[in-house]
């Protein structure tokens, strides 16, 4: 595993299946699963603790979380739940309490996860498509990302013909929800590319052209394109967004990274199943003020961005790590999950690198 120069990764904790991440105001990490359970690893930030499971809930898998107000929100197989929470609580105050429901089918088909993400005062949830490219859906909370109010009420979709929305982040300062979506195959070798886009800059409830469009505007047969958005953000083909994250314009952590890294997004690419396998990593992808630095290239899926964390796969395309889950620590630390080891890993600049505890070092 790699990091550019003038880093440092420290493996800090081991959860087998960790999926999202979500930092507390004291350090303390969140971190989302493959299974039934959510793990909190204490301190993160400073002597990271032993991890152990926080909550279980009646549904799995358990793979998105997120922080808002007095509540832990947790995106799982058929629903969105909610954990009463205090700073500093390290076991829940009640049992998780559902709020939504998704997957209303009750058929676990296709994607399985549902990450979620909150901002102003909105909650968001993602739901993946059933297949590959499948029409009709087995239900109408497939293949969107829904909106809901903190307690669950009003659910309805934000954007819809998104077939796998399983990155979601929210931009400081104005709060815009993005989301890295993957793609569909069986198209061209190479197509389509995977995307990166703030679905808040579109009015309405945005179709983002699955099964009848993809990349820039291309259509799929004789399909119609019309109304299909544009993404802001590309990835080559299959390289699967899991997790994202931005980093703060103006951080005043400890641990804040160098200006260069500042403002843009961090995203957790998984990797692909295809040959020649698409290595997993995670992408940097620099901003200018509320947009990319530099816009998409539709010849060349890899102009927007540079990586950030690599190494993951050898040359014979076998693999040590696939990232999944990305948080941006109060103290400035970025935090990546991967779920072929279950390593946490705690990124820091050289030179500010803190002792861990002998249980983070067992984790390595």
């Amino acid at each position: 595993m790699t990091v550019p120069p003038g880093f440092v990764a420290e493996p800090i904790a081991h959860v087998a299946g960790a999926r999202e991440l979500a930092v507390a105001p004291n350090g303390d990490l969140f971190v989302g699963t493959e299974g039934s359970d959510v793990v909190i690893v204490p301190d993160a930030q400073g002597q990271p603790g032993e991890p152990h499971v926080f909550a279980t809930l009646p549904d799995k898998p358990v793979a998105g979380v997120t922080l808002a107000g007095d509540w832990l929100y947790v995106g799982a197989l058929f629903g969105v739940y909610r954990i009463a929470y205090r700073v500093g609580d390290r076991s829940p105050r009640s049992a998780p309490q559902k709020i939504a429901a998704v997957r209303t089918s009750g058929e676990n088909r296709g994607h399985s996860t549902t990450s979620v993400a909150f901002s102003h005062g909105v909650l968001y949830a993602s739901v993946g498509s059933s297949c590959n490219a499948c029409d009709p859906e087995l239900d109408a909370t497939r293949a969107t990302i829904q909106q809901m109010a903190p307690d669950g009420g009003g659910m309805r979709p934000r954007a819809v013909d998104i077939r796998n929305a399983i990155a979601l982040a929210v931009q400081p300062g104005t709060g815009a929800l993005w989301a890295g979506v993957a793609g569909r195959d069986e198209l061209e070798h190479g197509h389509p590319y995977e995307i990166f886009d703030d679905v808040s800059a579109h009015a309405g409830v945005p179709d983002y052209g699955w099964l009848r469009c993809y990349d820039d505007l291309r259509p799929i047969g004789s399909a119609s394109c019309a109304g299909v958005v544009v993404p802001e953000v590309v990835f080559p083909a299959y390289a699967t967004p899991i997790g994202a994250a931005f980093y703060p314009t103006g951080p005043a952590g400890r641990y804040s990274f160098p200006d260069a890294w500042r403002g843009g997004a961090f995203v957790a690419l998984h990797g692909s199943w295809h040959q020649p396998p698409v290595p997993p990593r995670v992408a940097f992808v620099p901003f200018a003020g509320d947009h990319p630095a530099v816009p998409v290239n539709w010849q060349d899926p890899a102009a927007q961005w540079r990586e950030f964390l690599g190494g993951c796969q050898a040359a014979d395309g076998t693999r040590s790590c696939r990232p999944t889950g990305v948080a941006v620590g109060t103290d400035g630390s970025l935090f990546v999950s991967e779920d072929l080891g279950g390593t946490i890993w705690r990124i820091r600049p050289a030179g500010r690198r803190t002792a861990v505890s002998a249980a983070a070092k067992r984790a390595g």
